[in-house]
């Protein structure tokens, strides 16, 4: 009686937190199902009284929202953002863990420091920066100031610094430099905060919206985020099928946090940090 007890008061308050979560991803649901007199009711209604399937459609077929080309815009920015800021980041942590140059601490300190910089003191100078480049209206614009990521660089060096000295100097007496030897030792090893990292990357990636608005000031260069806010005018909002526009624009970003969820404390963990 006391283990179910003990049992009963550990997972009934994480069920109704748990269930709490869930109310925002029911209400998308729930409303990317409904017409739009039920969903502009003033009468609340916990179940539509008839599903209608049609949103979805009729998302993909209105011409003033590209749904299809937002898709792919996002799945193109969030998979080149993934993969090439665990690139640069594990090249730089790799660097301040264990190349020993004059000023390496000096180059970690001011790596720290803009983790305490805000995004809007450097939104300006970064604009006029890609805009005198020819940015402006193209998807690399987007995409290569989101490169470079300051907090999963510094969480590669304390990776770095926690991995095992004698499998390096086993590869320097093999003949390996360093960029050899964190090529083909050190990064094939680092898998598990690699997909850590660049999970948090491509849902960072994926739910940008200031940037890409600023910049992909074409229709043909919206993400899924501003495809969806087309939705909200002035004159009016299509609830249905901005929730369903929601709903597929959160799926894939479910999917991939569902089956990578695991990594995401076992990159933690293996940094050496500590709550």
């Amino acid at each position: 009686m006391r283990r179910r007890l003990g049992t009963l008061a550990l997972y009934g308050p994480l069920t109704v937190l748990a269930a709490i979560f869930l109310v925002p991803f029911y209400l998308i649901v729930r409303t990317a199902v409904m017409t739009i007199p039920q969903s502009t009711s003033l009468t609340w209604q916990w179940f539509p009284t008839s599903v209608t399937l049609g949103n979805f459609a009729t998302l993909f077929s209105d011409p003033s929202a590209p749904m299809a080309s937002g898709l792919v815009n996002s799945a193109l920015i969030s998979t080149f953002t993934l993969v090439f800021s665990i690139l640069f980041s594990s090249m730089a942590g790799y660097a301040l863990a264990r190349i020993p140059v004059r000023g390496r601490n000096l180059v970690l300190y001011a790596v720290i420091a803009t983790l305490m910089i805000p995004g809007a003191v450097t939104f300006v100078p970064t604009y006029i920066v890609v805009g005198s480049l020819g940015g402006v209206n193209t998807l690399w614009g987007i995409i290569v100031p989101g490169l470079f990521n300051a907090f999963s660089t510094f969480l590669f060096r304390q990776f770095y610094l926690r991995f095992p000295v004698e499998i390096e100097e086993a590869g320097k007496i093999d003949g390996l430099g360093y960029f050899r030897v964190y090529w083909h030792l050190l990064l094939p090893n680092s898998k598990g905060i690699m997909v850590a990292l660049g999970l948090l990357a491509f849902m960072e990636s994926w739910n940008s919206f200031l940037w890409p608005l600023v910049i992909g000031q074409n229709p043909s260069d919206y993400t899924v985020q501003l495809v969806i806010s087309t939705f909200l005018t002035e004159q009016g909002i299509n609830l249905p099928e901005l929730f369903a526009g929601a709903c597929i624009a959160v799926l894939p970003v479910v999917v991939v946090f569902l089956i990578m969820q695991r990594y995401i404390v076992q990159g933690v963990t293996m940094t050496g940090i500590r709550g």
